[in-house]
């Protein structure tokens, strides 16, 4: 296939050219010079120039993350898309291993049984495992609150909470609770969020460590 004159067909092209295109875009903002790759890879997975002011992240946020990875720690998502989009070269790297409950017999089970949410039990089963360190929450408001409720209990203690859940009912709301629980944390304020943003912010931490 010919190289179009209006397309850029290489794929590393394709993300090089958007990465200049995002950085013209956002030179009205003062970002962090830390936080700044992590920003821009959400917008580049969105096309969303809104989440240059809707992220926020406490400031021991990146900095403990990335002594997480490096000892190799075990990541909780919410959702089996969220691994899906992990880059596992990266994770295989750092013997990093990402893991998600809720499809989990006992899990669901449990759930039905007690007339709660599956990602609710998820939380609390991983919650029990001290190797889960980050915890990626991009889908569900109630896994996010139910993580600021064991942490007040000191039944966890996360280097990282990323709370991105997207929607209406409690979205927001959950993402407040994390920014008030004293853990740290990387969000999205607002509805805005979703298991792609999720993958993002921890894509960009993860590639930021290799460089």
């Amino acid at each position: 296939m010919e190289k179009s004159n209006y397309i850029i067909l290489n794929p590393q092209g394709i993300e090089t050219e958007s990465m200049q295109i995002i950085s013209r875009e956002l030179m009205h903002l003062s970002l962090p010079e830390d936080l700044a790759p992590i920003i821009k890879r959400v917008i580049h997975t969105t096309a969303d120039f809104e989440y240059g002011q809707l992220f926020e992240a406490h400031p021991d946020a990146l900095a403990n993350a990335q002594k997480a990875i490096k000892v190799g720690c075990n990541i909780y998502t919410d959702t089996s898309m969220i691994i899906a989009g992990l880059s596992k070269p990266s994770l295989a790297k750092y013997a990093c291993d990402a893991k998600c409950f809720v499809h989990d017999e006992g899990v669901k089970t449990e759930a039905k049984a007690k007339g709660i949410t599956r990602s609710i039990v998820g939380i609390d089963k991983a919650s029990s495992d001290k190797s889960f360190k980050i915890f990626v929450i991009g889908n569900a408001p109630t896994a996010l609150v139910r993580l600021c409720e064991l942490y007040k209990e000191g039944v966890v203690k996360p280097d990282l909470v990323i709370g991105v859940p997207v929607g209406f009912v409690g979205a927001a709301e959950s993402k407040d609770m994390l920014r008030d629980s004293g853990m740290p944390y990387m969000l999205v304020r607002g509805r805005k969020g979703g298991s792609t943003v999720g993958v993002a912010i921890l894509n960009a931490i993860l590639y930021g460590l290799g460089k």
